[in-house]
């Protein structure tokens, strides 16, 4: 198969309160601004992207009638920007969430994960190579 554009093309997290969500993932990852937008009943919160690198654009989505956090639900990946994900993991509890699983290694070749609960109760997780 030959690849013409990356297999995710875009992610939605739900959330239950816009701002106190926004506030902990701009927390967690030093974050400056987050983009809200209103789309009559839905909130929107973009976070930071640009097209010229690899990686997948996503936000933050409030629509309490059709959006449920989960913590059994579908587990992204996000990438720590620190290139170490324990920096990230020590910004969780202190942002409001909770650190469900410490880092640790895949493989050598693939790297280190964690998992943490954010405020809105979504299961979510990190990668770094380090």
């Amino acid at each position: 198969m030959d690849l013409k554009n990356n297999m995710i093309g875009w992610f939605e997290i739900p959330v239950n309160d816009m701002n106190r969500a926004i506030d902990f993932y701009k927390q967690v990852f030093c974050i400056d601004e987050m983009q809200k937008q209103d789309f009559g009943e839905v909130q929107m919160a973009f976070f930071p992207w640009d097209e010229k690198i690899p990686g997948s654009p996503g936000g933050l989505v409030c629509y309490p009638t059709e959006y449920k956090p989960s913590e059994s639900g579908v587990l992204i990946y996000f990438n720590s920007i620190a290139g170490d994900l324990n920096e990230e993991l020590g910004r969780i509890e202190g942002a409001g969430g909770k650190v469900l699983m410490p880092k640790k290694l895949i493989a050598d070749d693939i790297g280190y994960m964690a998992l943490f609960l954010d405020t809105e109760g979504n299961r979510i997780a990190l990668h770094s190579r380090i």
